[in-house]
């Protein structure tokens, strides 16, 4: 299946604007300049992509990136409904985030449906359930290159980052950012509060960059990075967020945070390598789902593991 973004689409027509129940209005409207793509055509997105996309989603807050005018015009994120109604939208009880307007859970196929018809391009997701908020179910480790490292120096810095791991005994799994980098994500179990996942995870991106200094850093700023990978970790505080799995990005080209398995590594070319009007084509083409052990992966973050990381 090709969303194409470069075909013209009927417009007009409401029938055709509908999508999973929700009107599509200025369906035709341009958002991304580079392609073609459409609102429309973001809206098919996310209804072909539910299926995959839905079980990173429930029960957990969704921060939203909009851009109403496309990813060229301005973009702001937002957190909380506020006044505005958006269709199939979730409302969690105000007690997650009591000094806010209540946050929000998109769980249907029908609430993507009402994110893409105001605007929102990106989702962003918390690292943990509504029900225990308190404790993160995963942790992320974003792999964001300085702007001069070839792709081959992300693959390598994201096989020697799971090569940690897999010494300290936690499986990972992979995903393209949909923009420069790769994201490692590990499943938790739920029994860890935030400051421990969030020192733990300090913890091994420090090991990399003292270990490997001329590959890593683990010090946020450019004037750091100059030649390096900086492991971003600081996904993993409690009002971070990370962008989810098939989630779109507000890039040219609407590229596609994708999930991989690892030995798909050797034939990605760049973080951005699948957008809206390719990825229903992978996921069609699949013989299985690379993340199929995502959600039976809960692992603990023990005191061996912390000793052999010299905490």
């Amino acid at each position: 299946m090709h969303l194409s973004t470069h075909q013209k689409r009927p417009a007009g027509t409401p029938a055709l604007n509908r999508v999973e129940a929700v009107t599509i209005t200025h369906p035709e409207r341009v958002i991304d300049a580079a392609s073609g793509a459409t609102k429309l055509d973001l809206a098919r997105y996310y209804a072909c992509a539910a299926p995959h996309i839905l079980p990173f989603l429930r029960n957990r807050p969704v921060y939203l990136l909009r851009a109403p005018e496309g990813i060229d015009g301005e973009r702001f994120f937002q957190k909380h409904r506020g006044r505005m109604s958006i269709p199939g939208m979730r409302l969690f009880d105000r007690s997650l985030d009591p000094d806010h307007a209540p946050l929000m859970a998109v769980e249907s196929a029908h609430a993507l449906a009402g994110v893409a018809q105001i605007g929102c391009i990106e989702l962003h997701v918390c690292s943990a359930t509504a029900d225990r908020i308190d404790r993160p179910d995963c942790m992320v480790f974003d792999l964001d290159p300085g702007p001069e490292l070839p792709w081959s120096a992300i693959v390598k810095g994201a096989r020697q980052t799971r090569a940690l791991l897999d010494e300290l005994g936690l499986r990972s799994f992979l995903k393209t950012s949909g923009g420069k980098g790769l994201h490692l994500v590990v499943p938790l179990a739920r029994r860890h509060d935030w400051d421990a996942v969030t020192d733990f995870s300090r913890a091994v991106a420090r090991h990399l960059a003292d270990t490997q200094p001329q590959e890593f850093t683990a010090i946020m700023g450019n004037e750091n990075r100059g030649g390096k990978i900086y492991i971003d970790y600081l996904r993993n505080q409690r009002h971070a967020s990370t962008v989810a799995p098939y989630s779109v990005r507000a890039r040219p080209g609407l590229p596609v945070a994708t999930p991989l398995a690892w030995d798909e590594l050797n034939h990605v070319t760049s973080a951005a390598m699948w957008h809206i009007g390719t990825l229903p084509d992978r996921l069609a083409g699949l013989a299985r789902d690379p993340w199929e052990d995502y959600f039976n992966t809960r692992q603990r973050l023990s005191v061996s593991m912390k000793k052999q990381l010299g905490m």
